[in-house]
C-alpha cells in the first residue's frame, strides 16, 4: 500500500495530543510512519543526523518548553537551509494569537497554519500540500 504521506514528524510536548494525532493518523489511512518527538530540540538533533529515514511532513507546535515553534523552525533552516524547504511544514496549536499565524507566514518553509485539533480532513489537505510539493526530494539536511 502506498501512502499519500510517506512519513510524518510530530513535534509537541503534549503527550495527550500526541495520543490523539496518532489515532486520528492511524483512522486515516494516510500516514505510513509517525515519528514523535516531546521537545522540538530533540526533533532537530535528529534531522540533522546523517543518514536518517527521511521526513515528509512536520507538524509544529508553537509554545513547548526549551524549543518554541519558532524557535526551531529558526535553527532548522539555519541549519539545513533549501533542505528543510522541500519538507511540509505545518503549524498545529491552540495559539489564538495573531501575531503567531504572521510570524509562522514569515518562514518560507510553512505551508498551513491549523489550530487543534487534528482532523481527518486536515491529514488529507496536508496530503493535498504534499503532493502538490512532490516534485522536490524530501528533507535532505
Amino acid at each position: 500500500m502506498t501512502h499519500r504521506i510517506p512519513t510524518i514528524m510530530l513535534i509537541d510536548d503534549e503527550a495527550f495530543d500526541q495520543k490523539m494525532y496518532q489515532r486520528v493518523i492511524m483512522r486515516s489511512g494516510l500516514v505510513g510512519k509517525t515519528l514523535s518527538f516531546l521537545y522540538a530540540d530533540e526533533a532537530l538533533a535528529f534531522l540533522v543526523q546523517p543518514g536518517r529515514e527521511p521526513v515528509d511532513v512536520i507538524l509544529l507546535d508553537i509554545n513547548m518548553p526549551r524549543m518554541n515553534g519558532f524557535e526551531f523552525l529558526e535553527a532548522a533552516t539555519a541549519q539545513c537551509g533549501a533542505g528543510l524547504a522541500r519538507i511540509v511544514v505545518v503549524m498545529l496549536t491552540t495559539s489564538l494569537e495573531p501575531g503567531d499565524h504572521k510570524k509562522a507566514h514569515e518562514f518560507s518553509v510553512v505551508r498551513a497554519f491549523i489550530n487543534k485539533p487534528l482532523t481527518l480532513q486536515h491529514l488529507q489537505d496536508i496530503a493535498d500540500l504534499l503532493d502538490k510539493a512532490s516534485g522536490d526530494a524530501t528533507l535532505a539536511c
